[in-house]
Order: C-alpha cells, then structure tokens, then sequence
C-alpha cells in the first residue's frame, strides 16, 4: 500500500480516479492510508468524547428543554453542511490540501494562511486544554469515591494526566498510527456513556419531581445562552478536517463524505442520549461533569470514571496531531518512530507542548468557559465563516444569485454569533477568577 510520503521538499503528483493531476505538499507523516471507516470512527471519537458527559449541564441547563433540543439538532444539521463544504474543497485547484491554512491560504493568500493557522492551533490548543481538565476530573473522581479529604487536589490529577498523556504522545508518532486504539476508544466511550445513563435513569425513576428551569438573573440568562450556543457548535466540530481528511483513501471527496454522514448520523446518537438523559435526571442542578451527579455501586463509577480518562487520552492525540504534524515537518522527523532521534525529538518537543497545555489546564479549570471560549473564537470562524466564505469564493462563478445570498447570510449571521459568543464567555471566565483562585481545587 502506497503511503504516499515524500522523502523530499519538492511536491509530487499522483493520479486519482477521475484522472486528474493532484498536487500533494509535502508531510512528514502519513497520507491517503485509511478507510473511510476508520476516519469516521475517528471523527466520531471527537463527538463522543469525555465532553459529552459536560453537556447536560452546559448546554442543556442553559438552555432548557425547548432551546436544547432544538438548538442540538440544529447545530448537527448546520456542521453537517459546513463540514461537507470544506470536505468538498479538498482537491481544489489541482493541488491536496491536506491542511486547513493550505487551503485557506491556496483560496485568499499569505495572510490569510497565517491567520487560519493561528485560528486553528489557538482551537486546538484550547481542546487540548479542556481534555485535560476532563482527565484530571475523571481521576480526582475516581480518588473521592475512596477517600473524601483534601490530599489530592485537581491540579495534582491535572498533573498525574498530563504525564499520561504525553507517554501516549511519545508512543503514537502520527494520526494513522492510532489504529486499533480507535477501537478501545469506542468501547471506552459506550462504557462511559452506557453507565451514565443507566445510573442517571435510574436516579430520575426515584427521584422527586425536578427543575428545569433556567438558573439565573435576566442579565445571566442572556449571557449564558450566548454561551451554551458556542458550546453547541463545539460539540460538533473539530477545527481540523482537511488534517483528518488528508489520512483518506481515494477518492478523497466521495470517502470523506462517507465519514461525515456515519459522524453525524450514527456517530451522534451516543451523545444525544447521553445529554438528554442526564438533564432528566437532574435538571437545573445538572454537573459540569455527568459522573459527579450519578449515584450508584462505587465499582461501577470507578469503571466508568477510568474509562472517561483513559478515553480522553486518546483523544487529546487526535487534536493535537496537527501541532505533531508541523514540528515533525519542519524539523525533518521521518523513518522508524522508534529511531533515537526522531523517539528523543517526541519525548522533547511533544513533552513540552504538553507540559504547558497541563500548566494551563491546572491553573484554569474552568471546563464549561473554555468551552464556550472556544467554541466563539476559533470554532465559529473556522467552520462556519470561513467556510462558506471559501466555498463562495472557490465556486464564486458557478453559484446562482440565490446560493451566493446563503452562504453571505450564513457568514453575516455568523460573524454576529463569534462576537457576542466571545464577549459572553469572557464574562463567564471573569466571574469564574473571581469565585476562584488560580490553581482551584474545583
């Protein structure tokens, strides 16, 4: 099988089914390697990840039943479209743009490039951060349930996570290599998932009638509304599809396709129940963190909390492989994983990335702000912005006045949604440091 590597600076072309010259960028990891399935299955992850089990209580207690569900189902449809969009540029030009910047810089230029880039590494950094705030959540979770003392703190489990994290870094050179991790992460997930909701039903079955109202002053409601829908895009996005997308077979297009619609079909229905059973159950006292709520057999909740942050491990390498990706480019990091540099350059470099995405993560766990900070300054632009802008660009001639109407309207609306996302989320982060000192045992 073709891996379709290059050995040099210099961009090869290879031939797809339609028989049509492609250009393919130089990278020093794999491409054009995986199945559909396995791509869906890696996108998939991202959905079902440890943040789902955040969901009920930042989304759902923000927004209550009506704006819930509606605005999940709605915000599938909506990244659904915008996913297929960028997906369907991939090949544009006569060139593989197996990078998000590639084709945003291939579309507008230079600086457009350099601003997409920082958009997405500021994304995926922020991801990065959350997923390790979920692990060392799961652990601390996992101690409570057998000593209920101070000891250990969050930031120590923060740490302890940080550590595992990295090992795995270390071990998994590039994202093709998950493989069959991708299959302990489906059923770490459905394991996580499964309990949740088993435990959250049986607590609303025998609980007492509930509050579903939204918590709050009229003034907070306002703001955490905002919020919650930049929670709800980031439920749903990546921030990285050309990277993933770079890992398909041929034909490009038609498989990546494939994987989106098991993603957003299939790939969602964990995630849904596990959302709406949680926010059942407990209503407006919902946690950040679905497995704080439950009650049930301590060894059930320790199964469940080892699953959660074992899971995100393997997650938190999907987000950062595009950061893995560029260093081991630049830097000339090819051959054997296991070779004596290329094995010291990951212990370094991926050691330190994740050595301050653990600092920040432990002096910051507000899980539910970076969410939404998230989800505002990087998610809205690059996935709905900027991708119905580059599609209206690259199409521009063959559009109908009507489909170049949408996709203006889509990037006003938006454009209008980043900013008052953004300006919420900081509120919240604002209120949040006030409540909390740095390094808070939350």
């Amino acid at each position: 099988m073709d891996d379709h590597r290059n050995d040099d600076s210099a961009p090869r072309k290879v031939y797809v089914e339609e028989q049509l010259s492609v250009e393919i960028p130089e990278t020093a990891h794999q491409i054009s390697q995986d199945s559909w399935f396995q791509v869906g299955f890696i996108l998939t992850t991202g959905i079902n990840s440890a943040y789902v089990l955040g969901y009920s209580g930042t989304i759902m207690v923000p927004l209550g039943w009506i704006g819930g569900v509606v605005g999940l189902i709605a915000a599938t449809a909506i990244s659904l479209y915008a996913n297929s969009l960028i997906a369907k540029l991939h090949e544009f030009g006569g060139k593989r743009h197996i990078r998000y910047r590639d084709l945003a810089g291939f579309v507008y230029g230079q600086k457009a490039y350099s601003l997409t880039w920082a958009l997405q590494y500021v994304n995926l950094f922020m991801i990065n951060v959350g997923y390790i705030i979920l692990a060392g959540q799961a652990l601390k979770a996992v101690y409570v349930l057998f000593r209920d003392d101070d000891a250990m703190k969050l930031p120590y489990f923060i740490a302890i996570s940080g550590v595992v994290c990295a090992m795995f870094a270390f071990a998994t050179p590039h994202l093709s290599a998950l493989g069959i991790w991708l299959g302990f992460s489906t059923i770490l997930s459905l394991i996580y998932i499964v309990i949740a909701i088993v435990l959250a039903a049986r607590d609303g079955v025998e609980a007492s009638a509930r509050d579903y109202s939204i918590p709050g002053t009229s003034i907070s409601k306002i703001f955490t509304t905002i919020g919650a829908s930049a929670n709800l895009v980031f439920a749903f996005n990546t921030g990285m599809l050309p990277e993933i997308q770079a890992t398909v077979k041929q034909p490009v297009v038609k498989n990546m396709m494939k994987a989106l619609y098991f993603q957003f079909t299939v790939g969602v229905l964990p995630m849904y129940a596990v959302t709406f059973v949680g926010y059942w159950a407990y209503g407006s006292k919902t946690s950040t963190y679905l497995l704080n709520s439950v009650n049930g057999p301590v060894w059930v909740k320790v199964v469940a909390n080892l699953a959660s942050f074992l899971q995100t491990v393997i997650s938190l390498h999907i987000f950062a492989s595009p950061m893995y990706e560029y260093l081991d480019t630049r830097y000339g990091i090819k051959g054997s994983a296991l070779a004596f540099r290329n094995l010291s350059f990951r212990v370094m470099v991926r050691g330190g990335y994740l050595a301050i995405t653990t600092l920040v993560s432990a002096s910051l766990p507000f899980l539910g702000d970076f969410m939404s900070l998230t989800g505002a300054v990087s998610t809205f632009p690059l996935t709905f912005i900027l991708a119905n802008h580059m599609y209206l660009v690259a199409k521009g001639n063959k559009l109908t006045s009507l489909q170049k109407s949408w996709h203006w309207l889509n990037v006003c609306f938006f454009g209008c949604m980043s900013l008052a996302a953004a300006a919420a989320a900081l509120r919240l982060i604002a209120v949040d440091s006030k409540t909390y000192h740095l390094f808070a045992d939350l």
